[in-house]
């Protein structure tokens, strides 16, 4: 990375990428960016744009928690990104959350599980069983993955440049149960219009979605900042990240949880 690398310039590029919905070429590509410190910088930067506009940190999202998402990227552990108060699209409890398609540079959805926070987490060593003992509650969740980098043509620094590629989010019912359950063996899908097109275990997340928040609470740490009791985690996709059509209906199904669906809209800003 360049001595003249300006964190806070490309997080304003970002910013102006998600809200006019224009990509930009892969920083890594154009050589403005270089390394995952600079990376970090620039999310860093980017949040503190949002928190200045009146949005805010309602916890975060880890990614890249897949064996071959590692190996595409050429990294040996996952990355992390903001969730913003903005971007939580509710909860689909007993019901289907509505989201426009319109609102997204180019999106995908991903079928995970989150978490919800009773305790502070943090430290150096925090393992899956404090991992475990934090949180209060988890529900089936749908990440929509976005972006603002030109064809999804990413390198470990734009994607985490860009917020770990975060687009939105809507988690279905809360439930002290899932939190306690075995989660590796516990099956989970996705359904597109009531037709199955990812069928996993909670083992395709890192070996256990548990696991992968213990990695969170521990990177963090080593970057002065901790998860809070009423953070929100989404621990990771247990499947592949899966391209989105106008109209389009998923269900998230984790064991026998109520199922999450997500409801693509064209939007107001479609054309007719």
């Amino acid at each position: 990375m360049s001595a003249a690398f300006d964190a806070a310039a490309l997080a304003r590029r970002l910013d102006a990428a998600l809200r006019d919905r224009v990509p930009i070429p892969p920083p890594s590509e154009t050589g403005e960016l270089a390394d995952v410190a600079g990376a970090y910088a620039a999310q860093r930067a980017w949040a503190e744009l949002r928190e200045a506009a009146g949005d805010r940190i309602v916890g975060r999202k880890i990614g890249l928690t897949s064996p071959a998402m590692q190996r595409q990227m050429g990294v040996d552990e996952p990355d992390y990104g903001d969730l913003w108060a903005s971007c939580d699209l509710g909860s689909g409890a007993g019901g289907e959350v509505a989201v426009a398609l319109d609102r997204f540079v180019q999106p995908r959805a991903e079928g995970e599980v989150a978490f919800r926070l009773g305790a502070d987490l943090g430290g150096p060593e925090v393992t899956e069983a404090d991992a475990r003992a934090a949180v209060d509650a988890a529900a089936p969740a749908l990440e929509i993955v976005d972006s603002r980098i030109a064809d999804w043509r990413i390198a470990l620094v734009d994607t985490v440049a860009d917020n770990a590629s975060f687009g939105a989010f809507a988690c279905g019912a809360w439930s002290a149960e899932l939190a306690r359950a075995d989660l590796p063996a516990l099956p989970m899908r996705v359904l597109r219009a009531g037709e199955p097109v990812v069928s996993e275990t909670g083992a395709a997340v890192l070996g256990s979605p548990l696991r992968a928040v213990a990695w969170l609470a521990r990177k963090l740490d080593s970057l002065g900042v901790g998860l809070r009791a009423g953070d929100i985690v989404l621990s990771g996709s247990f499947g592949g990240a899966l391209a989105v059509a106008a109209g389009d209906r998923f269900t998230v199904a984790v064991g026998d949880e109520p199922p999450l669906t997500v409801r693509f809209d064209p939007g107001p800003g479609a054309a007719a």
